[in-house]
């Protein structure tokens, strides 16, 4: 079953994206390098908490 799921900048650590996650195939959290419109800059986003 998926389940959404919150990306948090870890620079800035404001929410700015979410996502749809198996939770059954993937059990550590989801870590992705993606564009932050408060930084304005390529940055790491990790899951968080919804």
């Amino acid at each position: 079953m998926r389940e959404i799921i919150k990306l948090s900048c870890q620079v800035c650590k404001k929410n700015a994206y979410f996502q749809t996650k198996n939770k059954k195939a993937k059990s550590e959290k989801l870590v992705t390098k993606k564009f932050c419109k408060f930084c304005r800059a390529h940055v790491e986003h990790k899951e968080s908490k919804v």
